[in-house]
């Protein structure tokens, strides 16, 4: 039986405005047929298990001809997979779109149409640039700013063109600048009409000139301006002025670049946080989060025994998600925890402790293990039980001085971090071209893994960048591995490091 193919836009740039619908789809792709997409973060919501084929093209550059594309669409449907085919913008404005959905219907293969946000509205809105406004324009028009003006038979109609709708929006057009203002000032358009050209729409790095038709080419020229960038001619130009909302806004780290090796799944609220506040994050998963290689069966016995305990230590928010993962798989739920105190390091750890109903005893406001000691002195007898689910991998130092005071600490892995799969290219190439401004590290083991991905380059190439720590132990991994350590979160959670990095820029 034949699978689905689902064509997809994967809209603009800013992975936020992918659709529901979308995400939806992508979250039941056997496989994945991806163009150069403006955010790699889109690829996210695929299953883990996904295939991933990379089909892209860039400027001159073509990984896989069109046609070998539209086949490759129908001979994986034919196999029963169902297929996920995901373009930037909307798959029917330059997309192609139509040629692949023609040939999967002579295929009889099941398809549907997933419309994303087209740049063309997309990027003027982000720009502060409406492409109509009453009183100013009552029109516009889409059109394709690869073709060459200039050839013998243009399937744009130039002199209808030109004056023919009072915004013109050139999808990829600056490569063609000088021929296409050439064309509308030849066929009747005013060379004093204002553009905008918007290099990278709707990212954090988002860039907008204004000019003239007549003047816009030597513009570009001198300002040096490169893809990916939509040309925007018309009146409506002139209300960025009072409407730029996005670039225009001022934003405390606005242009900076920052790295952000959290694991895939967590990684989201840093970067959007820094992200708000201008910011153009790169993320590079140093570690994921996977059951600890017992599967989880000391944790399962541990809850098997739950009433023995009198205290339950909770170390990370990873570490509350996997106990009660487990709790639930045991038939069980919170009152099980009736009678137990609970303590939890970190104002994280005692939210998601909340997320499932219970309120955590003690919060230390020092979050590490010579925090907790110091909060539980005095609430902590000899003989008590304490159960600790935590990384596979951690510190001593917790359960060795709970045991010196003669507390009997069952220690029970609930969890382990990998090594991600964070991209060794990417992250050497925006290192080496001194293209950061910082890296952000979270814990001990992302400074590792990152480490180790680059390498006997590593301390090297992470001179060209300041170096934020998430708190004094992962400063101190950082310090150990050669590290210099530039910003330490005096609170030691996501919303204290984006505090401590906006203080130091």
């Amino acid at each position: 039986m034949n699978g689905k193919v689902y064509l997809i836009g994967a809209g603009p740039g800013d992975y936020k405005l992918l659709t529901l619908k979308a995400c939806g789809c992508l979250g039941n792709a056997d496989v994945v047929v991806y163009d150069r997409l403006a955010d790699d973060r889109i690829l996210g919501y695929a299953p883990e298990g996904a295939e991933l084929i990379y089909v892209g093209k860039a400027s001159s550059q073509h990984t896989m001809p069109q046609e070998k594309i539209n086949q490759l669409l129908v001979d994986l449907a034919k196999e029963g997979k169902t297929v996920v085919r995901l373009k930037g913008g909307d798959p029917f404005v330059f997309g192609r779109g139509g040629e692949e959905a023609l040939l999967l219907k002579e295929n009889n293969i099941s398809f549907e149409i997933v419309p994303g946000i087209t740049s063309a509205i997309a990027v003027p809105a982000y720009a502060g640039i409406p492409v109509t406004h009453r009183g100013v324009a009552a029109s516009f028009a889409v059109v394709t700013g690869h073709e060459d003006p200039t050839k013998a038979d243009s399937d744009i109609n130039w002199p209808q063109l030109a004056t023919a709708t009072d915004t013109l929006v050139f999808l990829m057009g600056v490569a063609n600048l000088p021929k296409i203002t050439a064309k509308l000032m030849e066929n009747g358009r005013s060379g004093d009409t204002p553009v905008a050209i918007i290099r990278w729409g709707t990212k954090a790095q988002q860039q907008v000139w204004t000019s003239t038709v007549a003047e816009a080419a030597e513009m570009a020229q001198r300002e040096n301006i490169k893809p990916p960038c939509i040309f925007l001619v018309g009146n409506v130009v002139n209300l960025r002025e009072q409407l730029a909302w996005f670039d225009g806004a001022e934003k405390p780290l606005q242009g900076k670049r920052i790295l952000v090796t959290r694991a895939r799944a967590q990684a989201s609220q840093l970067t959007t946080g820094l992200e708000e506040l201008g910011a153009e994050c790169f993320e590079a998963p140093a570690i994921k989060i996977a059951p600890p290689d017992d599967k989880g069966k000391a944790l399962d016995e541990a809850i098997g025994h739950l009433a023995d305990y009198d205290w339950a230590i909770f170390t990370s928010v990873n570490g509350v998600e996997y106990f009660f993962r487990s709790l639930q798989q045991a038939g069980l739920d919170t009152r099980s925890l009736g009678g137990i105190s609970i303590c939890a390091i970190g104002s994280s750890t005692a939210e998601a402790l909340q997320s499932y109903g219970i309120m955590a005893d003690v919060v230390p406001t020092d979050f590490t293990a010579e925090g907790v000691l110091a909060a539980l002195y005095g609430k902590l007898k000899s003989g008590d039980k304490v159960l600790l689910p935590r990384a596979a991998v951690a510190r001593n130092v917790l359960p060795e001085e709970l045991s010196q005071q003669g507390i009997d600490v069952t220690v029970v892995p609930a969890y382990k971090t990998e090594a991600g799969d964070a991209d060794k290219y990417l992250v050497t190439k925006l290192l080496s071209d001194g293209e950061l401004d910082m890296v952000t590290f979270t814990s001990s083991s992302t400074v590792k893994n990152i480490v180790k991905l680059l390498g006997d380059q590593a301390v090297d190439l992470l001179k060209n960048a300041k170096i934020a720590a998430i708190g004094p132990i992962t400063a101190e991994t950082c310090r150990q591995q050669g590290l210099q350590v530039d910003v330490q979160a005096e609170e030691y959670t996501i919303a204290g490091l984006i505090k401590a990095i906006k203080e130091s820029f």
